[in-house]
């Protein structure tokens, strides 16, 4: 078996607010009072991990802030092998709640390109929005995006439930300034989330994605279109919407002819790297290394990186699947 710590991987899928260190996390909720503690393992449902991730969020504040954790998942990701990483921002929101729209944002760029240049990684930012709220904060995820050419797409995550209808003319929009979409669907809510987030909301790519297996048209319409899908397994496990590693579905999403990549989602969370998923691929449910580098190669090609940056990633996994 090759060693996985030198397969070239894409991170697709992670919030930047979900990698923040244990160590860090401390200080900052020490620095601004507010009671919170890292935490690693399941949480007993969905509503109980928002609220942990609600008071991480409030520790977040100052612009050294926001710059201190995007520079440490610079080098957090280099660490563990990550070559190209689209780390997922909620930058609209904290500039809501800071009433300074710009500077979080701002922040987390600066502190992406010192960390880039310190540790060799290439990022990009994907802003989200949740379903529940507004419009008008919408329409300024799309601001921030089209004013920063290092965010390459915005969607929208949380409360799959909530329809997407209200928001058409921002997808709109971002399709027409060749802003790209990613959504979550299909992780908490069934099928038909999946279908609306491709139909409605114009998807590049789905956030987690699995449970269109519930319905085969679904499955169709994904395949049909091509629409890659990022795994986070771990992830599913951890916030009780998948019984076990054993039992996630991503070896029938393969098997149903869809284009699954894998991410980590709530690294800090889960405690797994990214090369610490695709190694419970192999251990937990039996994927061979071609596999596996098939999966990181659609990473590659599903990703908003330049084209430059996908041929030479391309080739290194085109060697490592060759052994090489």
């Amino acid at each position: 078996m090759r060693d996985l710590a030198t397969l070239p991987q894409a991170h697709l899928h992670v919030h930047l607010e979900s990698t923040v260190r244990p160590g860090t996390l401390a200080e900052l909720a020490d620095a601004h009072g507010i009671d919170v503690r890292a935490r690693t393992g399941p949480f007993d449902d969905f509503a109980q991990f928002a609220d942990h991730n609600g008071r991480v969020r409030d520790c977040l504040r100052r612009a050294e802030d926001f710059h201190r954790i995007a520079y440490e998942f610079c080098a957090e990701e280099a660490a563990q092998g990550t070559r190209y990483a689209e780390v997922t921002f909620t930058a609209a929101a904290h500039g809501e709640r800071l009433s300074d729209p710009d500077m979080p944002l701002e922040a987390v760029l600066s502190g992406l390109a010192a960390g880039q240049a310190a540790h060799g990684i290439e990022c990009r930012v994907i802003v989200d929005h949740p379903r529940k709220r507004t419009v008008e904060r919408f329409e300024t995820s799309l601001r921030l995006a089209l004013a920063h050419p290092q965010v390459v797409a915005i969607g929208v995550a949380g409360a799959e439930d909530h329809p997407l209808t209200p928001f058409t003319a921002v997808f709109r929009a971002a399709r027409e300034a060749g802003i790209g979409l990613v959504h979550h669907a299909g992780e908490c809510c069934g099928p038909a989330s999946v279908a609306e987030a491709v139909t409605v909301g114009l998807a590049d790519r789905i956030g987690h994605g699995f449970r269109a297996l519930e319905d085969p048209e679904v499955v169709a319409l994904l395949r049909d279109r091509a629409i890659p899908l990022e795994a986070c397994p771990s992830s599913n496990v951890a916030l009780g919407l998948v019984g076990s590693l054993s039992s996630h579905p991503l070896p029938r999403l393969l098997d149903a002819g869809l284009t699954v990549t894998l991410s980590t989602d709530i690294p800090s969370t889960t405690g797994t790297t990214l090369t610490d998923e695709y190694r419970l691929l192999r251990d937990e449910l039996g994927l061979d290394d071609d596999t596996l580098a098939t999966l990181a190669a659609n990473a590659v090609d599903a990703s908003f990186a330049p084209d430059t940056t996908k041929a030479i990633l391309r080739q290194d996994i085109a060697t490592w699947r060759a052994g090489s």
